[in-house]
């Protein structure tokens, strides 16, 4: 007996009934990023393992424990995308987009990361990221963070997710802060959970953000980040958060987030629910001026956010602010001679009429009760029947499927445009 084969574990297939929410979503998302401007960029999903370790931070989880990396027959270390930045910022120095030059840029994809699967999170996820290349002010953080609460409002969720904002201050502030947090660690480090012992003294910030109930009361005591700010990281954080104010866009001061990537400074924000468990971060970024520098470019300002389409549909759906789409708007049915080939002209027509409508024409046989079945099943909102009759006149005969007590009209192909736009538009 021969054994199937199954996908690989957390990642998954896509049905039709899931495609069709997902296109629902990816066209808020492109709608929205493109009425700011956004330009769209794509980039391969295998990229040299070099990129990450120096984007990221070999320290980091991602690098250590969860990236898809191997040796290709040449001999090169690769590594499937673990996130888009350092992808997007690649492709940007390698094209001379971002030289003295601004540039803002969108993508969509997938990522691939090896963590344990979960609802929400799993090893093939998909990300829409936003990107911007060549401004230093907080103006353009608060553009971003308005971005996402406008994707927010137009799917209807705009009151199920927190904005959580924090600034993590400059290089040399971090630098200064880290000795002290490292000292404070170590004279508890019998408190800490294994993560924590173990990010003391590889990515000391990342403690901050530990989930372990002991750990976090722990660092009440901790010493303060913000004690090590100077004058322009509090300006551009009070300017930022005026904007924010200025705009309507709620926010909460979190202290204890850094994100789960080294290569950021300044402002950090995550966009929170409460709706998904565990699994709560919808969307998260934040400035990162000192990568460009580290991947081979000119000392470069850059901001962006990354964005869950997996726990976005996931939060979307659980709040019921989302179904699948019907299949097609009208179905085309038929008895008669030579039916098929008027059924297949009936439907080009109706096409090429009725932009943007869904026309399904209906293939093999049997009778007029199956093939109402059929067009009720695919979700239809108007059904086309054709018989020797309508053929002889050029006419059709409608039945509006979303009223069982309408009456059948019959009328000529050029009057139904009007009549089958009226039914699917009410």
């Amino acid at each position: 007996m021969v054994m199937s084969i199954q996908a690989i574990r957390g990642m998954n297939d896509l049905l039709p009934q899931d495609t069709s929410v997902w296109q629902q979503i990816e066209t808020v998302l492109r709608s929205v990023v493109g009425s700011y401007g956004y330009s769209e960029v794509r980039m391969p999903v295998l990229e040299k393992t070099a990129l990450f370790c120096r984007a990221i931070g070999e320290v980091t989880d991602v690098v250590e424990k969860e990236m898809y990396t191997f040796e290709d027959r040449s001999g090169d270390m690769l590594s499937l995308r673990p996130e888009g930045t350092a992808g997007c910022v690649r492709a940007c120095l390698e094209h001379n987009l971002i030289y003295n030059q601004e540039q803002r840029l969108w993508y969509m994809g997938p990522m691939f990361r090896h963590e344990r699967p979960q609802k929400g999170r799993y090893r093939q996820f998909h990300q829409l990221g936003c990107e911007v290349f060549g401004l230093e002010g907080p103006d353009v953080d608060a553009e971003l963070i308005i971005m996402t609460a406008q994707i927010w409002k137009t799917l209807g969720i705009e009151k199920e997710v927190t904005l959580q904002l924090n600034t993590l201050g400059s290089k040399e502030e971090r630098a200064s802060y880290k000795k002290e947090l490292v000292a404070f660690l170590e004279k508890n480090f019998d408190s800490l959970d294994e993560d924590s012992k173990r990010r003391t003294h590889t990515n000391p910030l990342r403690v901050l953000d530990s989930k372990d109930p002991g750990v976090i009361e722990l660092l009440k005591k901790a010493p303060s980040l913000s004690s090590h700010f100077g004058e322009k990281t509090l300006n551009h954080f009070n300017e930022l958060k005026a904007l924010l104010d200025a705009a309507g866009v709620a926010y909460e001061i979190n202290d204890r987030l850094v994100r789960g990537l080294d290569y950021y400074n300044y402002t950090v924000f995550e966009w929170v629910t409460t709706a998904l468990g565990s699994q709560g971060t919808v969307c998260g970024g934040g400035r990162y001026d000192g990568l460009v520098e580290e991947l081979g470019g000119t000392p470069t300002p850059a901001v962006g956010f990354g964005l869950g389409l997996e726990r976005l549909i996931l939060l979307l759906t659980t709040l019921d602010k989302v179904q699948a789409k019907a299949i097609a708007d009208v179905y085309v049915i038929g008895q008669g001679s030579d039916i098929q080939k008027h059924l297949s002209l009936t439907a080009s027509y109706l096409r090429s009429k009725l932009d943007g409508v869904r026309v399904m024409m209906h293939c093999g046989g049997g009778n007029f009760k199956k093939q109402f079945k059929k067009a009720d099943r695919v979700g239809a909102r108007v059904a086309v029947v054709l018989g020797d009759e309508e053929i002889a006149k050029n006419q059709v005969t409608l039945k509006d499927m979303t009223d069982k007590d309408a009456q059948q009209m019959t009328v000529a192909l050029e009057e139904s445009i009007e009549l089958i736009g009226r039914i699917i538009n009410k």
